[in-house]
This record gives structure tokens, C-alpha cells and sequence, in this order.
């Protein structure tokens, strides 16, 4: 396995924010059946943050401050 592929950086937003749809469009159906939108984009929301989150604790880990 060479350097290159050791040091590249997975990112994790676009699956977090796949799963805060998800949340978000289940959030709304239960929550708000009148407005999809409030759920969708609190989860939406959630799923950047979550995913931001997971990049800073992997950089983190792997020293790529």
C-alpha cells in the first residue's frame, strides 16, 4: 500500500447527510404532517453537523490538523 492511500481523507458529510434526510422526512411525518420542510431541513442540519464532526475527530486521529 503506498503513502498516498494512507494519508487520503474519506469524508463522511455525504452519508450523514443521506442519514439526516432519512431522520429528517420520518421527523416530519410525524411531528409536522402539514410542513415536510421544517423536518427535512432539521435533518438536513443535523446530518452536516454530525458529518463535520466525524472529519474533525478522523482528522484528528490521523494528525491531519
Amino acid at each position: 500500500m503506498n503513502e498516498e492511500s494512507k494519508t487520503k481523507k474519506k469524508s463522511n458529510v455525504g452519508m450523514t447527510i443521506v442519514y439526516g434526510l432519512l431522520f429528517g422526512v420520518i421527523l416530519s411525518l410525524i411531528f409536522f404532517p402539514d410542513n415536510y420542510a421544517i423536518g427535512i431541513g432539521i435533518g438536513l442540519s443535523l446530518g452536516i453537523v454530525v458529518g463535520a464532526i466525524m472529519d474533525a475527530n478522523q482528522n484528528k486521529k490521523l494528525g491531519n490538523d
